[in-house]
């Protein structure tokens, strides 16, 4: 069994402990940080949903006759995560393409390390430099160029080596440059900040326009993406084709998003007490941010260890196919103290 093959044979949904070819292994992987695809309390909210407006929603954002949830799910959000206004899509990737097609018109675009994919324009963007590195190199750039129109494009936290990413430094930018950041953070909005993500804690950078993009399939447990930003970025952007041509989300999940500000506020206060239990069992080897509920590990064979005593991990090659496995740790809600303690025994 390699480290590719077991999640490709299961037959039944994620959860903390799950079955492969007839055995029992605890499963410390995934995106589901706050364990909202089996939580009973959201299905419930979300069952009622689908009651409510049916299993989906096929026409376009530019139909006549709109269900008002979205709206109403799109003022939520902007309230609840501190932004101006929000744009709600079907996907995290069709929120990244809409938001970078559309705002990098007549800009510079430069690109952080380790960049999602989904950020990407028409090419691979390769960018070998660290962190630190790259940010001197960036402002460098941006305070010598002639050009004075910039899109900073980055993610807000490297997931796979954790690291949160300081945008600081863009303080330092001259006045006359007009620089935007666009952030991707799929994987700290819903925990970061009380669950609010970065969006409000990058407002003391007053060089900069912030917009952030994010996946809410991760910790939100919704199949839908979100766009944040000021009022008038916002309505531009809902008049693009992506956003008008493009089908909405389920309803039905909006409708239990709009009602679990108190299921995502129990899971995140469970998640982060099982962090904070994990990284004080861990020696210097790990990796990890605190309170971010992944821990990565150089160990060589670390994935084999574990799985000889039924313990599941996230470990697969990156950047490339023919990288070594970057192996990690995840914690969910769904995770108990004791099968963390099980785990933390092996470690």
């Amino acid at each position: 069994m390699n480290n590719l093959e077991p999640l490709k044979q299961l037959q039944k949904p994620l959860n903390a402990r799950i079955d492969l070819d007839g055995q029992s292994y605890l499963y410390f992987g995934g995106t589901a940080y706050l364990g909202i695809p089996q939580d009973k309390a959201f299905i419930a909210h979300y069952l009622e949903g689908i009651k409510r407006f049916g299993l989906n929603n096929g026409t376009s954002r530019s139909n006549n006759i709109q269900l008002g949830i979205y709206q109403e799910a799109e003022a939520y959000a902007a309230d609840y995560f501190g932004a101006e206004d929000a744009l709600i899509t079907s996907s995290g990737y069709l929120a990244a393409q809409l938001a970078v097609r559309n705002l990098s018109a007549g800009k510079t675009v430069l690109y952080a390390p380790q960049s999602h994919p989904s950020l990407w324009l028409d090419e691979a963007v390769e960018n070998e430099v660290d962190f630190n590195t790259w940010r001197r190199l960036v402002l460098q750039q941006i305070n010598t160029s002639a050009e004075c129109n910039w899109l900073i494009v980055s993610n807000s936290i490297n997931n796979l080596y954790p690291e949160l990413y300081d945008f600081s430094f863009l303080s330092a930018v001259k006045p006359e440059n007009k620089v935007m950041l666009l952030l991707d953070d799929s994987h700290g909005i819903g925990l970061l900040n009380e669950g609010k993500g970065v969006y409000g804690l990058l407002s003391g950078v007053k060089t900069v326009e912030v917009m952030v993009v994010a996946s809410m399939a991760k910790a939100l447990g919704l199949d839908a993406g979100i766009i944040l930003g000021s009022n008038p970025r916002i309505r531009a952007l809902k008049q693009s084709r992506e956003y008008l041509g493009a089908s909405p989300p389920a309803a039905a999940g909006l409708y239990a998003f709009i009602r679990a500000k108190h299921i995502y506020q129990n899971a995140r206060a469970a998640l982060h007490e099982l962090t904070y239990f994990l990284s004080m069992q861990l020696n210097q080897n790990w990796n990890y941010v605190a309170g971010f509920p992944v821990f990565q590990c150089e160990e060589p064979g670390l994935f084999n260890r574990l799985l000889a005593q039924k313990l599941l991990i996230s470990s697969f090659p990156y950047p490339t196919p023919k990288s070594k496995p970057v192996s990690r740790v995840v914690l969910s809600s769904w995770h108990s103290k004791a099968e963390v303690y099980e785990l933390a025994k092996v470690l």
